[in-house]
């Protein structure tokens, strides 16, 4: 549906060459919701532009539907954009137009009847839940209903790809989260597939099936979201998960707690998250398991449960009890107290 070969970006300018994004390659299959995370700076808002060429890439090449766009001529590059749909951060709605005419008049331009235009801005502004709204100004809406109005303008062209520049950053998080189930709706309901990037891993853990994490223009991790919840393998991942589930503890806390002997983080996926399995390894191995931390944490495609967990014991049952732990499907992480 989307690919990205080698894709690089680099801007010039009056202090040198910056380079934004640094041989990116990813695959985006049809339906699915794609997410990219990274700091401010990290290379993902000009990534997203790259792949309707609102930024040209300066080396690679983009793929929609199989098709190269990087070496379409402009007229057919103008054809292939209109089956990608765009939201941004500021919403750019039209001060001076209506709801109504916020998403009509795009669709004007692109020469439909009056009556597909009605059809269409009609149809769409109830599917957002804005039916009612339709006479209202941009000024007299909410920034959650903002962003309502902007994605039915962009759905009201019935694209086959939504692109999200950051679409829920300027929200409140219950306004975020009403933005994210209406968004996981369009794609289950049309089958648009979704691309989006984000700074906030709550985003990525709501609606998306695969995450790339960017550093410094790079793509420094990727895999499917629970996967990399369950086992991330950079430390820029970690401190992106460290702000939904705390993941270690703090030396402060530790001192605080006089937390000696073995202290480890335990992963449950799926259908383990539920099963009482640290007190059946408790009473098998005469353990006394403290837990200093929990959460769980719910995915798009399934459950994580995390626990840091402080294990009193002799050393020789805690080390049985790990692996046993192991070998039932938990993910053992010790994170190395020792102090005895």
């Amino acid at each position: 549906m989307i690919v990205l070969e080698n894709i690089s970006k680099s801007f010039v300018t009056k202090n040198g060459t910056v380079d934004a994004v640094k041989n990116v390659n990813f695959h985006v299959k049809k339906g699915e919701i794609h997410g990219v995370i990274g700091h401010s700076g990290a290379g993902k808002s000009t990534l997203i532009r790259c792949v309707n060429l609102l930024e040209r890439p300066s080396s690679g090449k983009v793929y929609i539907n199989d098709v190269e766009i990087t070496s379409l001529p402009l007229q057919k590059l103008r054809e292939s954009r209109q089956k990608i749909g765009m939201i941004f951060q500021g919403f750019n709605l039209l001060k001076t137009a209506t709801v109504y005419d916020n998403i009509a008049i795009p669709l004007k331009l692109l020469g439909l009847d009056q009556g597909e235009v009605n059809e269409r801005t009609v149809k769409y502004l109830d599917i957002v839940g804005l039916a009612d709204r339709h006479q209202a100004y941009p000024s007299q809406l909410s920034g959650g209903q903002k962003q309502r109005v902007a994605i039915a303008r962009a759905i009201a062209q019935e694209p086959e790809i939504l692109l999200s520049d950051e679409a829920t950053s300027a929200l409140d998080p219950e306004t975020t989260d009403s933005i994210l189930e209406l968004l996981l709706k369009i794609n289950k309901e049309f089958g648009i597939t979704i691309l989006l990037i984000t700074h906030e891993m709550n985003v990525i853990q709501k609606i998306c099936d695969y995450v790339y994490v960017m550093e410094d223009g790079q793509v420094i991790e990727q895999g499917q979201t629970i996967d990399l919840f369950k086992d991330p393998k950079h430390e820029t991942t970690n401190k992106f998960l460290n702000t939904i589930s705390q993941r270690k503890l703090a030396p402060s806390l530790i001192d605080q707690l006089k937390v000696t002997g073995s202290v480890a983080r335990l992963t449950f996926v799926g259908a383990s998250a539920g099963d009482p399995i640290l007190a059946d390894t408790a009473v098998k191995f005469n353990i006394k398991p403290n837990i200093l931390a929990a959460n769980i944490i719910e995915l798009k495609n399934g459950v994580i449960g995390i626990l840091v967990v402080h294990l009193n014991g002799e050393e020789e049952n805690r080390k049985k009890a790990l692996q046993f732990l192991i070998e039932n499907g938990v993910d053992v992480k010790e994170l190395g107290v020792k102090n005895e």
